[in-house]
């Protein structure tokens, strides 16, 4: 009996219009200053209910004509499909990423290929704090691997599952898989406002969207049934791409995702799956050869293309050029051919590759891909192959994250446990602000502790003091760390006691504005981030920011505190140890090297108008401010804040002054406290 299951051209053609979603999304293609394809990211869920059609098609078949199933073939068939390709894409990006990443993300893209080997690089992203929809996200070249660890999740679980299933509880097979279903997708919803990143990467929010399939797939093999009502086989796979474009044109990277709100491209696949036929409209366009052709490279498409966006991006090769852009997307299908005849064709193939050559090639590529990447874990990303500056500049992690207490917790994002050091110290200070505060704190803290100062640290990122306020993302998520339950905690700890010297700064241009830092030279930190900052809001509609700002500093001077208040400090708009990088490794093609990073000091002082007209406003005997910029802006570069020069950098990445910008900039600070 052939337990195959019936080729559709028209599942390939679906593939072929998830797959371009999701290139077009990369790409960050725009149209008329909006991105083109703004839901694009839609294109990974359609895989998946592909995935789970087809694969329970396979394993249904199997299990109805011969009652039983063959795991060694199943899971044969899916390395030849899945494997090969994926070694080769990993063993081809080595020696590029080798050549441009810094040491930091080195290390991060070596964590993220062992991950991806091991089916578990979602997870990876997951407590990495790495958010798909930020565009920073593009500077992670395996990012894309989570979907595909996502399905290799399933390959393991679900064949077992649906077995046992299939063989003690046949009669509720299908019970079984819409109770998957609806618990996922209750899960999905709950989780998301929560923990948008887990909700994103995880294989229980996710796998409903491959059930779906998995139902088409039992209904259509167990009960021998599809439609045959020729008006609805017309009209619903119409309706169902429909769904699909709406998603992924009116979708955005702010929506909850995955969720019931993305039902509607869910259902629009399982309507042009189950309702496709012969003779229709839909399944003859998506059954024409180039969809076809497009739909079976779509897996190569895939691995390459997001590997070649994110070098481009870290390279600057793309950056606001459209018709470059439109080059790489040409060079991916280019590539995606050629990986395709090669390498997947002749592995899939038994005729071609043996099932030991299989196994010897992957163990082979395997042990070279494991070896490589635990070295450059091991040492360190290697900093010597970089410039002499970028060796002193580039840490493996973040600064403020590397302030820990004497039991080795960090201080970052703790209030209610916050930092002490130094705890008999004969006077007192508290450095309250952000991560660029947190970036100055190390050194300021040891400063300060040589002074006999004992020192709290109250550290949490995107936010300013604001009693009663919330932080709200751009997605309406609220920020935990940073809503009005932490800051009344702050207050209270900082109204508790008198006499104390608390240091206290942050980004106010970023939390004023509410957008990002654009230096109008190509540096605009919102394709860093990849969304507008997000905003703060309280329950009493009477107070504003600034005024809460004014009145909660004032507050702190009334109360008998010295505060010394840091002025902003330039933002650069650059990430600048990658903008060095990148300059570095482009001399060869633009025959120069350009050593010296700059702002325009014009446009710092429009930024940071508004900030200086508020903090000017406050003033006290006890109030003592410190002016970063006088150390940036005053150079012999006429009108530029300078961030780098053969001597030091100033900035670790786009905001955080690195430890030689920290001492400067702390000097200021101690000359203020101990005058």
């Amino acid at each position: 009996m052939n337990t195959k299951i019936k080729y559709r051209a028209e599942i390939d053609g679906l593939r072929a219009i998830a797959v371009f979603a999701v290139i077009f999304y990369h790409s960050e293609a725009e149209l008329f200053d909006s991105y083109f394809f703004p839901g694009g990211f839609i294109g990974v869920d359609i895989f998946f209910v592909i995935s789970g059609y087809l694969i329970t098609s396979l394993i249904l078949k199997e299990l109805k004509f011969t009652n039983n199933f063959s795991f060694k073939n199943f899971y044969e068939r899916r390395t030849r499909r899945i494997i090969p390709a994926l070694l080769t894409v990993i063993l081809f990006s080595l020696p590029v990423g080798w050549f441009y990443l810094l040491p930091i993300d080195i290390i991060e893209f070596s964590k993220s290929i062992l991950y991806s080997i091991g089916f578990s690089s979602n997870y990876f992203f997951y407590f990495s704090d790495i958010e798909y929809n930020a565009l920073d996200s593009l500077f992670k070249p395996f990012l894309h691997t989570w979907s595909l660890s996502v399905e290799e999740q399933y390959y393991i679980l679900f064949p077992v599952t649906l077995l046992l299933i299939f063989k003690f509880f046949r009669k509720f097979l299908l019970t079984f898989l819409f109770i998957i279903l609806i618990g996922s997708l209750i899960l999905a919803n709950l989780t998301g406002p929560e923990n948008f990143s887990l909700n994103f990467y995880s294989i229980h929010t996710r796998i409903w969207q491959l059930i779906s399939g998995s139902i088409l797939a039992y209904i259509e093999i167990s009960k021998n049934y599809r439609s045959n009502n020729n008006s609805l086989n017309e009209f619903l796979p119409i309706l169902g791409l429909i769904f699909i474009f709406y998603s992924f044109f009116f979708y955005n990277d702010k929506i909850l995702h995955p969720s019931f709100t993305t039902i509607l491209p869910i259902i629009g696949v399982c309507l042009v799956i189950w309702f496709s036929n012969e003779g229709g409209i839909v399944t003859k366009i998506l059954s024409s050869k180039y969809f076809v052709g497009t739909g079976l490279i779509s897996y190569s498409l895939y691995l390459w293309h997001f590997p070649i966006f994110s070098f481009a991006k870290i390279i600057e090769f793309t950056e606001g050029d459209l018709l470059k852009k439109a080059f790489l997307i040409i060079l991916t299908i280019i590539v995606s051919k050629i990986s395709f005849k090669f390498i997947e064709q002749r592995f899939r193939n038994r005729n071609i590759t043996s099932l030991k050559t299989l196994i010897y090639s992957i163990i082979f590529s395997l042990g070279f891909i494991i070896i490589f990447n635990v070295a450059i874990l091991q040492n360190n990303g290697f900093k010597d192959r970089l410039p002499k500056i970028l060796q002193q500049s580039s840490g493996t992690e973040f600064i403020w994250k590397t302030l820990k207490n004497e039991k080795g917790e960090t201080c970052w994002k703790k209030v209610d446990d916050y930092c002490i050091f130094n705890p008999d110290g004969k006077k007192k200070a508290i450095i309250i602000g952000d991560s660029q505060v947190g970036s100055i704190a190390p050194n300021l803290k040891d400063r300060l502790i040589a002074e006999d100062y004992r020192v709290k640290i109250i550290l949490f990122g995107g936010c300013w003091y604001l009693p009663d306020f919330t932080k709200f993302e751009s997605t309406g998520e609220i920020d935990d760390s940073c809503d009005s339950k932490t800051q009344n905690k702050i207050r209270e700890i900082l109204l508790s006691s008198t006499n104390e010297t608390i240091i206290i700064g942050g980004r106010l241009p970023l939390y004023l504005s509410k957008k990002y830092f654009d230096n109008e030279e190509g540096g605009e930190e919102r394709r860093l981030m990849g969304s507008d900052f997000g905003y703060f809001k309280s329950l009493n509609n009477s107070l504003t920011v600034k005024k809460t700002i004014r009145n909660s500093l004032n507050e702190l001077l009334e109360k008998g505190h010295k505060v010394v208040l840091i002025y902003p400090i330039p933002e650069v708009g650059w990430h600048v140890p990658k903008k060095i990088n990148s300059n570095w490794k482009n001399r060869f093609f633009n025959n120069e090297y350009k050593k010296d990073i700059t702002t325009s000091f014009e446009v710092f002082k429009k930024r940071t108008k508004e900030s200086f007209d508020l903090l000017n406003s406050i003033n006290h005997t006890n109030l003592s401010k410190v002016y970063p910029h006088k150390l940036f802006c005053n150079n012999p570069i006429k009108d530029r804040c300078i961030t780098h020069d053969d001597r030091f950098i100033f900035y670790a990445d786009d905001d955080h002054p690195s430890k030689v910008g920290a001492k400067m900039i702390n000097n200021l600070i101690l000359d203020k406290i101990l005058k």
